[in-house]
C-alpha cells in the first residue's frame, strides 16, 4: 500500500488489535457483582499516566462525578480523548490531569462560551497535541471496536487538520483513489455515565448513545456510573435494551445525578446558572480557586457537591423542566 501523505501529529496509543487482544484474554468475563464506590472504582482502575476517554457528548450525559473525583485524587500526565468535550475538559483541565490530549472539540462550552481555564491550560505549553475531527475519533474507536488496526475513511482529506493529525494517506488498492487511514483507539480506561445498569454491568441508556457503544468495547478497562441499579430480572425481561453487556464491564457506582450540571436525557436537564457560574468565577484567579475548593476539593462526593448547588429542591426543578421539554416536544409532534 502506497502511503501518499502523513500527519506529524504523535500517535498515543498503539493501534495494533494483537497487543490490545493480549489484555483483553486476561480480562474476566464472569457474571459477578461489580457494585464498588466511585472514590474506589477510580483508585482502582484510573492510574497516572493512562489513557482516559468518557462516554456522553458535549454536556450531555457526561460522567462529571467520575471528573470531579479523578481531580480530587490528584491523578496526572494522562492522555484524553477530547472528542466532544465541553464541561468535562474543563474540569480535567482545572486539575492538569492530562499531558496530552487527541482533540476533535475541546474548550468550548458550546452556546455557553469558551472556558478561560481550559484554554489557558491548552495555551500553557503543558500540553502535547494530535488533531482529528469528531467523526476521526469516533472512526478511530469503530476500528478498535472491530479489532482491526485502523479504518479506511474521507475524513480529513484536504484540511489542515490532517497535517496536525497521526492519520495516513494511501492510494487505495482497489480504485486508485486518495483514502484516509485512521488508527484504532484503545483507551486504557474509560467511564460512561448510564441510566440504569444491574450490578453485573448489564447498562441500558436511553435515547441516543453517540459512540459510546463502540467506546465499551474499544476500553481496556470500564467504569459504569449509574442513575440507578435495577435488578437482573429486570434486564432479562427486556434484553434488546441492554446498550453495554456485563462483560466488558470492570466497575459499577450507582451516582444519582452522576451527570449534574449536565444533562440527562428524561431525568434532568442541565444546570445553566451553575455552568455559567462557572465561566464567570474565572475571571478572578481567587475567587476561582475558592469556587474549585468549595465544589470540587473539599467535597467528600458528588452529594456534598449538589447539596452546595441547590440540593434536591433544585434537583427536582431541573427534572421538571427536562420532563416539560420532552412534552412539548412530544406536542409538537402530534
Amino acid at each position: 500500500m502506497i502511503v501518499l501523505e502523513e500527519g506529524k501529529g504523535r500517535l498515543f496509543t498503539d493501534p495494533d488489535p494483537d497487543k490490545a487482544r493480549e489484555f483483553f484474554q486476561k480480562k474476566s468475563r464472569k457474571m459477578v457483582n461489580k457494585v464498588t464506590s466511585l472514590k474506589e472504582a477510580i483508585v482502582k482502575f484510573v492510574h497516572d499516566g493512562d489513557y482516559l476517554a468518557v462516554g456522553g457528548f458535549g454536556a450531555n450525559r457526561t460522567p462529571i462525578a467520575a471528573c470531579h473525583e479523578i481531580v480530587r485524587q490528584g491523578r496526572k500526565k494522562m492522555a484524553f480523548a477530547g472528542k466532544t468535550a465541553t464541561h468535562d475538559f474543563q474540569i480535567l483541565a482545572v486539575g492538569e490531569v492530562f499531558d496530552r490530549v487527541d482533540v476533535a472539540y475541546i474548550v468550548g462550552l458550546e452556546a455557553r462560551g469558551l472556558s478561560p481555564c481550559a484554554r489557558k491550560y491548552m495555551e500553557s505549553g503543558k500540553v502535547e497535541v494530535c488533531e482529528w475531527t469528531n467523526y476521526g475519533l469516533a472512526a478511530r474507536l469503530r476500528a478498535a471496536a472491530m479489532g482491526v488496526p485502523y479504518v479506511p475513511a474521507r475524513n480529513l482529506l484536504g484540511t489542515d487538520t490532517l497535517r496536525h493529525s497521526a492519520a495516513k494517506v494511501v492510494e487505495c488498492p482497489f480504485t486508485g483513489k486518495r483514502l484516509t487511514l485512521l488508527p484504532a483507539l484503545y483507551p486504557d480506561v474509560a467511564v460512561i455515565h448510564v441510566h440504569e445498569a444491574d450490578v453485573y454491568g448489564n447498562a441500558r441508556i436511553k435515547g441516543i448513545m453517540i459512540m459510546d457503544g463502540d467506546l465499551s468495547k474499544a476500553a481496556k478497562r470500564l467504569i459504569i456510573t449509574t442513575e440507578r441499579l435495577i435488578s437482573n430480572d429486570e434486564i432479562r425481561r427486556d434484553p434488546t435494551s441492554t446498550g453495554i453487556p456485563f462483560y466488558l464491564v470492570d466497575a459499577v457506582c450507582e451516582v444519582r445525578y452522576g451527570a449534574y450540571p449536565g444533562t440527562m436525557a428524561y431525568e434532568y436537564f442541565s444546570d445553566e446558572e451553575h455552568l455559567q457560574e462557572w465561566l464567570s468565577v474565572q475571571k478572578d484567579p481567587e475567587e476561582f480557586k475558592k469556587f474549585l475548593n468549595r465544589n470540587i476539593y473539599e467535597c467528600p462526593d458528588h452529594y456534598e457537591y449538589i447539596e452546595r448547588n441547590g440540593g434536591i429542591e433544585k434537583m427536582n426543578e431541573l427534572r421538571r423542566k427536562e420532563l416539560l421539554l420532552h412534552k412539548e416536544m412530544k406536542d409538537a409532534q402530534l
